[in-house]
């Protein structure tokens, strides 16, 4: 792992445990074992902390989506045009990805939640989480547009809208309910139906 890969990932640990507030480039040195004045080195502004932060983000989330596109390809056959053959394959790939967001992914989903709400306040990070939210939806669309889905694009936004709602209701949400793997499974795939279902 690069030295700028080690801060970033310092950087999100410290923005799940400490908040915005809590990211300094001295608390990212401590939390990456690196010697006082390292963070500030690669990243000289706060604001480049913050946009490598994001990046290093959306990095790891490509990997985790990549990974889960090589499941799907291994255990599906090209779907017969018209929507739900292949779905419920993807329904479990998604719930798998989702598990691991609620888990060993957590930190990260915490870190991401509160950069996008610094974005709101600062307009050159915001386009990064644009751009790369934007890229996490077209693979979500082509996944829709090979299962034979009518406007994959617009269906694949409203998916990934719904999907980031789970995942904040799990992580930060006023709901009680710990969702198991069969109920993440079962509520993606009725997601799925009531996404793809919907008229032209």
């Amino acid at each position: 792992m690069s030295r700028r890969a080690l801060i970033a990932d310092a950087a999100i640990s410290t923005l799940a445990r400490d908040g915005m507030r809590g990211l300094t480039h001295r608390a990212v040195d401590r939390a990456a074992g690196l010697p006082e004045g390292s963070a500030s080195y690669y990243f000289r502004t706060r604001q480049a902390l913050l946009q490598a932060t994001v990046e290093r983000l959306a990095e790891l989330t490509s990997t985790d989506m990549l990974s889960g596109a090589a499941v799907l390809d291994s255990t599906t056959t090209p779907a017969e045009p018209g929507p739900g053959p292949g779905l419920d394959a993807l329904a479990a790939v998604t719930a798998a990805l989702i598990e691991g967001w609620l888990t060993t992914g957590r930190e990260r989903q915490l870190a991401r939640y509160e950069l996008s709400l610094e974005a709101t306040r600062r307009p050159e990070l915001r386009q990064t989480l644009v751009t790369t939210g934007a890229a996490i939806r077209a693979v979500i669309a082509d996944r829709f547009a090979a299962a034979g889905v009518r406007e994959p694009h617009q269906r694949a936004a409203d998916f990934a809208a719904f999907i980031d709602g789970l995942l904040f209701d799990q992580i930060a949400g006023a709901g009680s309910r710990e969702l198991t793997t069969a109920d993440l499974r079962a509520a993606i795939a009725t997601l799925l139906a009531a996404v793809t279902s919907r008229p032209s």
